[in-house]
C-alpha cells in the first residue's frame, strides 16, 4: 500500500472514479512477456485513442466510441464497462463519415507512439517542397510508432496505411513526440543514447541528431510553444534543448535514479519529471530550479537507497490540460492524482503493473496502460480553476520566469505568477 506523510490520513484521500477498460484478446498460448502496453496516446483533436497492446499490435479507436461505451464519464449506473475489442475488426458496419477503428501490425514490438497533426499549419523548413511525395494538409492525422528494431513507422490514422519507414536508430525507439506547432517535426528517443529530429513534411528527412546522454534515453517532451525539448534517461539525466538551434540549454540536477518520464504544463511554466527514485519533481524549466517534489514514499529514501531497486519506482507522469492536476503511475500498484498546490494526492486508485498514462485532450479522463496489454480509464477529479490560476496560465504562455520577475508588481503576486508558492 502507498505510504503518505504522517500528517495525511489515507482515509481522507479521495478514490479516483474508474470508468472502464479496453481489453485485448487472450489466447491460450499467450505469455506475459510481449503483451505490455508501453504507451497510450490521445489525438490532439480528441478524435482517436491509441495504445500498444503488445505482440506488435497498435489499436486505433475513435475516442467518442470509448466514451459512449463507458457511459460518458462513468455515468453508467451498472458500473464500469469493460469494452473488449477482440471481435471488432471484422464485420462491423461504420457509418459514412465517422472515424474507423484500425488494427495496425507494426512488424515488431511497439515501445513508443505519438499523434501528429498539421493544425495549426506550419511550413516545413525544407526549401525543396516541390519534390515531396506527401502533401500534408490540415485534415491530416498521423501516428508514429517506435519499434524494437530501431525503426519508426508513420501511419495515416484515417486509413491505417503505412506512409514512411524511418531507419536511422540502432536500438529500441523508446519514445516519440511531435512538436505541437503543426510543423510535423518529430523527435525520437532511443536506447542508442541519441535523440533524432525528423521533418515529416520533408518526407521524413532526419534534420538533426541530439547527443549528450551517456545512457538510454527514455522519454522526451516539447514545450507548448515547441521552442524547448526536455529529454530524460538513465543516469539521473534531465536535459533541456533549444529546438531552434538544436543545442543543449542546461542539465537539471535533483533526481537520484533513472528518469523515465517527463511532460510540460500547458502554459510551459512547469516541467514534471518522474524517476525510479520514488519522486516526481516539478521544475521551473526557465530557471532550472526545483519548485516541488511529489513523494511516493515517506520519508523519502536517502540518495543511496533511492538509487537502487524499490517498490515505489515511478513509471510515468502526465500533466492535465487544466494545468492543475498531475497523474503518476508507480510500482506500488497505485495511480495517483495530484494538484500543484498540494503535496499529498488528491485521489488514488488501484492499478496492477501500470506502465504509462496520458490525459484525454479535454483533461476529463486519464488512461493508463499495463503489462497485460489492457488500458484502464479513470475520471479526473473535478474542480473549478480559480480566475487567478486562469490568468496566471494565460500570462505564462507568453512570458518566461525571467520576465515575470522584472514586472513592477507586488512581490506576492510575482511569486504567484512564478509558481514560487507551490
Amino acid at each position: 500500500m502507498a505510504s503518505f506523510p504522517d500528517s495525511v490520513n489515507e482515509n481522507e484521500i479521495g478514490k479516483a472514479k474508474f470508468i472502464g477498460e479496453l481489453l485485448v484478446p487472450v489466447a491460450p498460448f499467450d505469455q506475459k512477456s510481449g503483451r505490455e502496453t508501453w504507451t497510450v496516446a490521445f489525438a490532439p483533436d480528441g478524435s482517436y485513442f491509441a495504445w500498444s497492446q503488445g505482440h506488435r499490435i497498435v489499436r486505433l479507436v475513435p475516442w467518442s466510441k470509448c466514451l459512449k461505451n463507458f457511459g460518458g464519464e462513468g455515468s453508467n449506473e451498472a458500473g464500469p464497462l469493460r469494452l473488449s475489442l477482440q471481435n471488432s475488426k471484422g464485420g462491423t458496419v461504420v457509418p459514412v463519415g465517422e472515424p474507423k477503428e484500425h488494427t495496425i501490425d507494426c512488424g515488431d514490438i511497439v515501445w513508443g507512439l505519438a499523434f501528429g497533426s498539421s493544425v495549426p499549419e506550419k511550413q516545413s523548413r525544407c526549401v525543396n517542397i516541390e519534390w515531396h511525395r506527401f502533401k500534408f494538409g490540415q485534415d491530416q492525422l498521423l501516428l508514429a510508432t517506435g519499434l524494437n528494431n530501431g525503426r519508426i513507422k508513420i501511419w495515416d490514422v484515417y486509413t491505417g496505411k503505412l506512409l514512411l519507414n524511418l531507419m536511422d536508430h540502432t536500438d529500441i525507439v523508446r519514445d516519440l513526440t511531435f512538436a505541437p506547432d503543426g510543423s510535423l517535426m518529430l523527435v525520437s528517443a532511443s536506447r542508442d543514447k541519441t535523440l533524432r529530429v525528423w521533418d515529416l513534411k520533408d518526407d521524413g528527412n532526419m534534420v538533426k541528431v541530439l547527443r549528450g546522454h551517456q545512457h538510454w534515453v527514455y522519454c522526451s517532451a516539447f514545450s507548448p510553444d515547441s521552442s524547448v525539448l526536455c529529454s530524460v534517461g538513465a543516469g539521473k539525466a534531465v536535459f533541456l534543448w533549444d529546438m531552434d538551434k538544436y543545442s543543449l540549454i542546461r542539465k537539471l540536477e535533483g533526481h537520484h535514479n533513472d528518469v523515465v518520464s517527463c511532460e510540460f504544463s500547458p502554459d510551459g511554466a512547469l516541467l514534471a519529471t518522474a524517476s525510479y527514485d520514488t519522486r516526481v519533481i516539478i521544475w521551473d524549466p526557465h530557471m532550472g530550479t526545483v519548485l516541488m517534489e511529489l513523494a511516493h514514499l515517506f520519508p523519502p529514501p536517502s540518495p543511496i537507497f533511492a538509487g537502487g531497486a524499490n517498490d515505489r519506482w515511478v513509471r510515468s507522469v502526465a500533466f492535465c490540460h487544466d494545468g492543475r492536476h498531475i497523474a503518476s503511475i508507480t510500482d506500488d500498484r497505485m495511480v495517483r492524482f495530484w494538484t500543484i498546490d498540494e503535496k499529498s494526492p488528491q485521489a488514488i486508485a488501484p492499478l496492477s503493473n501500470g506502465l504509462c498514462c496520458a490525459f484525454s485532450t479535454d483533461g476529463s479522463v486519464l488512461a493508463a496502460g499495463s503489462r497485460d496489454g489492457s488500458v484502464h480509464f479513470w475520471a479526473c477529479p473535478k474542480s473549478i480553476a480559480s480566475l487567478q490560476h486562469l490568468c496566471r496560465m494565460a500570462l505564462r504562455r507568453v512570458m518566461p520566469t525571467q520576465q515575470v520577475q522584472t514586472l513592477p508588481i507586488p512581490p506576492r503576486i510575482r511569486s504567484y505568477l512564478s509558481y514560487q508558492d507551490l
